[in-house]
C-alpha cells in the first residue's frame, strides 16, 4: 500500500498550484531516495476557469486529477480526493503551502513514534522565516469574551503560540489545515471532513470529532512548512470572507457547543462589530483603510441583521462565477 497519499484542491489558482507542485515532487524525490517514502498526488480541482488542468497535464503528468465541475469548498473537495487515496497516510495540503523532505519526515515520524496520534501538524512559517499560528484554539464563549493573547501570555505552557512556541511535540486541540497529516485509520473510523462548512473551520471542527473519538493532535515544531497565509478571498473580497468565517463560527458553536452558546457569541459578535464602527466612522476621514475597514463592517452588520442569508458567502453562484486568482485553494 501506498504510504503517503499527498490531496491539493485547487480553486483558479494556476500559478500557486504549480508552484506548490513543483516543490512537493521535488521533495518526494528526495524523501523517495533517502527514506524509501511511497506516494501518490492527488490533485482535486473545483471547477477553476484558468487552466489549471491544462497546466496539470502539460507540467504534472504524474499527478492523478480529479476534475470536479464546480466549486463545492474546501471540505467537498478535500473528501473527494480523501476517496480516492490509498495511503497509510494522507497529508491535506494548500496550494499556498510549500513542503520540504525533512518536514513530511518529521510528520510521518511522529506517526510512528506514537501510535495513538490521529493528526500531525508542521509549524507554518512566512517566506521570510516568522513563526505563524499553527495551533487553532476551540471557538467558545469563553474565546470570544477573552481576547486571543490572554491565555497565551498567562498560560503560556497551555496556549502555546507564536509568542511562545514549543521546542518539542505537543498535543494541541486542533492543527491549521494548511498542511494536515491524517491517518487513514481516523479517516475510516471518525468519517471524512464535514460538508456543511463551504470554508473556515473545517479543519477544527474534524480535529474536535477525531479528539471526542480518542484520537490525540500533535504539533511537530521540527516539521517546518513556508505558508503564504491564503489572505486570497481577503484581498478578492473580504466582505464576503468576513461573511463566510462568521457562518462558519455560529455553525462550529451550534454543533459543538449548543444553541445558546451560539446565539450569545452571534449578538456578543453584532455588538462588537457596532462598536467598531463607531470608532473606524471617524477614522475613515482620514484613512482609506480604514474606510475600507467600515464598509466591511457595515456590510457584515448588515448581513446579520437580514437574518444571515445563505447567498451573501463564498459559495454563492454569483460569486464563484467572478474570474479571479486565489492563493488558498478551494473555497477562497
Amino acid at each position: 500500500m501506498t504510504l503517503l497519499s499527498v490531496v491539493v484542491v485547487s480553486w483558479n489558482s494556476c500559478e500557486l498550484t504549480n508552484r506548490c507542485l513543483a516543490t512537493l515532487e521535488d521533495a518526494l524525490v528526495h524523501a523517495h531516495a533517502r527514506d524509501e517514502l511511497e506516494s501518490e498526488v492527488i490533485v482535486v480541482d473545483n471547477g477553476s476557469v484558468d487552466g489549471t488542468i491544462e497546466m496539470l497535464a502539460s507540467d504534472h503528468p504524474g499527478v492523478d486529477v480529479v476534475a470536479l465541475e464546480a466549486n463545492r469548498g474546501f471540505a467537498s473537495g478535500a473528501n473527494a480526493g480523501l476517496r480516492r487515496a490509498c495511503g497509510r497516510i494522507v497529508l491535506l495540503l494548500n496550494t499556498d503551502a510549500w513542503v520540504d523532505r525533512a518536514g513530511i519526515a518529521a510528520c510521518l515520524a511522529e506517526f510512528e513514534r506514537e501510535p495513538n496520534v490521529g493528526v500531525v501538524g508542521p509549524q507554518l512559517l512566512h517566506t521570510d522565516g516568522r513563526l505563524q499560528n499553527s495551533i487553532h484554539r476551540l471557538p467558545s464563549l469563553a474565546s470570544e469574551l477573552a481576547p486571543t493573547w490572554l491565555p497565551e501570555v498567562l498560560w503560556p505552557a497551555r496556549f502555546p503560540s507564536k509568542r511562545w512556541p514549543p521546542r518539542s511535540p505537543i498535543d494541541v486541540p486542533a492543527v491549521k489545515g494548511a498542511a494536515f497529516f491524517v491517518r487513514r485509520e481516523v479517516i475510516e473510523r471518525v468519517g471524512p471532513l464535514c460538508e456543511d462548512y463551504f470554508f473556515f473551520l473545517e479543519e477544527t471542527d474534524w480535529c474536535r470529532r477525531i479528539c471526542l473519538a480518542g484520537w490525540r493532535i500533535r504539533l511537530v515544531p521540527a516539521a517546518r512548512v513556508v505558508h503564504l497565509s491564503g489572505a486570497s478571498s481577503k484581498r478578492r473580497d473580504p466582505i464576503r470572507t468576513r461573511i463566510e468565517f462568521h457562518r462558519s463560527l455560529y455553525r462550529f458553536l451550534q454543533i459543538h457547543r449548543g444553541g445558546r452558546v451560539a446565539t450569545a457569541v452571534r449578538w456578543l459578535r453584532v455588538a462588537k462589530n457596532a462598536a467598531a464602527l463607531v470608532g473606524l466612522a471617524a477614522a475613515s476621514l482620514f484613512s482609506g483603510a480604514r474606510r475600507t475597514q467600515l464598509g466591511e463592517r457595515w456590510w457584515l452588520l448588515v448581513w446579520h441583521w437580514r437574518g444571515r442569508p445563505d447567498d451573501w458567502g463564498l459559495d454563492a453562484e454569483w460569486f464563484l462565477a467572478s474570474r479571479v486568482e486565489t492563493a488558498g485553494g478551494a473555497g477562497g
